[in-house]
């Protein structure tokens, strides 16, 4: 599906993400399950049809860390759409490949609760251990394909957050 110049013409799904911070300021990250390398990251997932981005933001917060919307308290989204590359490998699997990335709006919220409220063992499991992590942290944390846009995530809301 990519043209020979190796531009991938396929669109980027759309997607959004959520930075979950503790009163600490440290934010959740998330082993993914699915990875054999270490691989966290933070909520994300796609936008269903009709549904806006902070609704789908919340709503993946809840499917993949167990957190309703009612503990996250939203602070800043970002102000423009990011955008990350699968590598080929992976978008001609990932998605049925029919994208070649996504298209993520990001929300930075503050958690409301307990760490007794996060809970892995969701309907459909995404990660198999968690922590909190200093903001700042996490480009280290990312698998390469999507630290640019951790290192954007940072940046743009690095004002908001003391870790």
């Amino acid at each position: 599906m990519s043209t020979a110049a190796g531009r991938d013409a396929r669109p980027y799904r759309d997607g959004v993400g959520i930075a979950l911070l503790n009163d600490a300021d440290l934010v959740f990250v998330g082993q993914r399950i699915d990875q054999t390398a270490e691989a966290w990251q933070m909520p994300q997932g796609g936008i269903d049809p009709g549904e806006d981005p902070l609704t789908a933001a919340l709503r993946e917060m809840e499917e993949e860390i167990g957190v309703p919307a009612k503990l996250a308290e939203i602070i800043a989204e970002s102000r423009d759409w990011l955008t990350y590359d699968l590598p080929p490998d992976l978008a001609d699997k990932v998605w049925k490949g029919r994208y070649r990335g996504q298209r993520q709006k990001w929300y930075l919220a503050r958690f409301k609760g307990q760490d007794t409220d996060i809970n892995l063992q969701t309907a459909h499991p995404e990660f198999n251990l968690w922590r909190w992590l200093p903001f700042r942290q996490l480009p280290d944390m990312i698998v390469p394909f999507k630290r640019p846009i951790y290192e954007l995530i940072v940046a743009e809301f690095a004002d908001k957050v003391r870790t």
